[in-house]
């Protein structure tokens, strides 16, 4: 779709500011029931546009991206504007700076119309835990889109953006894109720079593109990708132009199948279907076909669940009312202005991931778990050497389900970490990932979209990018 506009805007057919009012008369009829945005931008987004018309006017070089809409996370600093990462907490909070990947996107002459809805600070599965609204799935509304990026999944597959930014600590971008039907991508832990992103886990966020074609995600991580000095864990970047990447030529390229992710009984037979499927396409693309075995992704699930917690108790201390976050007016003493901050301002998931880690984290218990969590990390991040040195991707299902009714999983925090099982190894072990469609599954009358997932070695994006366009582009002919 990006370059379909791209030439319209180019060749003058379509104007930025026509392209833009239409995504806000777009959000205006669809977003009273599907709720995707928390925030809009109309009179910046319009202005914005203008300007980016007078450029292609003159008949300048335009940027791919120019004058195209697109909505984000609302965990991303924009300057001078709100950023509440779906709490109560942040309600008044205004940004002093714009995150590094707006501030990239804002060059290359995107046009950003809104802040999307997502689970608080990002922690959650369904965007139910957001404190502002629910996210209906745009397939349907009875269901949850995934989270915790699932603002900005629903925002894309409802028709309203043609592509947003997301941030993935486990699955925050695969697994609202599998549940959504859109395509979504996780890059290589420091590919993208996290300045400006509100940290949930620092050492697995990553921030990624939505959009509804593989092509498209290439172009955004064109924009988005590259070192930064703000950020020490960012990666150099040789400047690629990852959509010049899709040959659609896989011919000979080895994929991996984990056999304990097709095997496990917690995959809904139909979806183990939807993926056998996918694989015979790949074999018919020329690709060969790999069973391999990962015995120490069982233990991805209960790792990630010290880690991220831990994590999470260490960034969420600034959130005291003192340095960050709402005051509490009836507070008395310093010591009641943190408590009552916290405990006021606060939903149960972060407080629930607070205490863990802060358990974990005490005196006699981090040799216990938080230690040992972080050796099973590295023994995943073995498997996954050894495995790439067998094959050079890595597929299967994104969701072990499709998506699930609102309030299904609410009383049963331990099911709601479970949706996470095929996803969480990516960013445990850092590699890129990427999920994309591949069919659909009957659910009480329903047609509900399935996503396939492929991994790639460290810094392979644009292979990983080549596979996932080919049979994107195979299955559509």
């Amino acid at each position: 779709m990006i370059r379909k506009l791209h030439n319209a805007l180019k060749n003058r057919e379509i104007t930025s500011a026509e392209l833009v009012k239409k995504a806000f008369d777009d959000i205006a009829e669809k977003d009273g029931e599907i709720q995707a945005f928390l925030s809009l931008r109309k009179e910046k987004a319009l202005q914005r546009a203008q300007e980016i018309d007078e450029q292609f006017e003159k008949g300048r070089e335009m940027n791919m991206l120019a004058g195209i809409p697109y909505a984000t996370k609302d965990n991303m600093c924009v300057r001078g504007e709100r950023v509440t990462a779906g709490s109560k907490m942040l309600e008044k909070y205004i940004a002093p700076y714009s995150a590094t990947v707006i501030e990239r996107l804002e060059a290359s002459g995107a046009v950003l119309v809104g802040k999307t809805n997502m689970d608080e600070f990002a922690m959650g599965s369904s965007t139910e835990k957001s404190a502002y609204q629910k996210t209906k799935n745009p397939h349907d509304t009875e269901r949850v889109p995934g989270g915790s990026s699932g603002g900005s999944a629903a925002s894309v597959a409802g028709g309203m953006v043609p592509w947003s930014l997301g941030s993935d600590t486990g699955g925050s971008i695969r697994q609202p894109a599998s549940l959504c039907g859109v395509v979504g991508l996780k890059p290589t832990y420091g590919r993208v720079s996290r300045w400006g992103l509100l940290a949930m886990a620092s050492s697995l966020d990553q921030i990624g593109p939505f959009a509804t074609s593989v092509e498209d995600v290439a172009c955004i991580l064109s924009e988005i990708a590259g070192e930064d000095s703000n950020d020490a864990t960012s990666a150099q970047s040789s400047g690629k132009h990852y959509q010049n990447f899709l040959t659609g030529d896989i011919k000979g390229k080895k994929i991996g199948i984990i056999q304990e992710w097709i095997d496990h009984k917690g995959l809904d037979p139909e979806i183990r279907n939807v993926v056998e499927k996918a694989i015979e396409s790949f074999k018919k693309l020329g690709a060969e076909i790999e069973y391999v075995s990962m015995p120490t992704l069982e233990y991805a699930i209960p790792a990630y669940y010290i880690i991220v917690p831990s994590e999470v108790s260490s960034n969420m201390a600034r959130y005291d009312g003192i340095r960050f976050g709402s005051v509490t007016p009836d507070a008395k003493t310093i010591l009641e202005t943190y408590t009552k901050t916290r405990s006021q301002n606060l939903g149960s998931e972060v407080k629930r991931r607070i205490m863990l880690g802060t358990y974990t984290l005490s005196a006699g218990y981090y040799d216990a778990y938080y230690k040992k969590a972080q050796k099973v990390r590295a023994l995943i991040r073995k498997e996954f050497e050894r495995a790439f040195v067998q094959v050079d991707f890595l597929f299967g299902p994104t969701s072990p389900e499709v998506a699930f009714r609102f309030g299904e999983k609410s009383k049963d925090p331990l099911s709601m970490y479970l949706s996470d099982i095929y996803t969480v190894t990516a960013n445990i072990a850092g590699v890129p990932a990427i999920s994309f469609p591949i069919g659909t599954i009957q659910k009480d009358g329903v047609s509900l979209p399935v996503g396939g997932q492929l991994m790639a070695k460290w810094f392979d994006e644009e292979g990983m990018l080549c596979a996932s366009d080919a049979y994107e582009k195979s299955v559509s002919l």
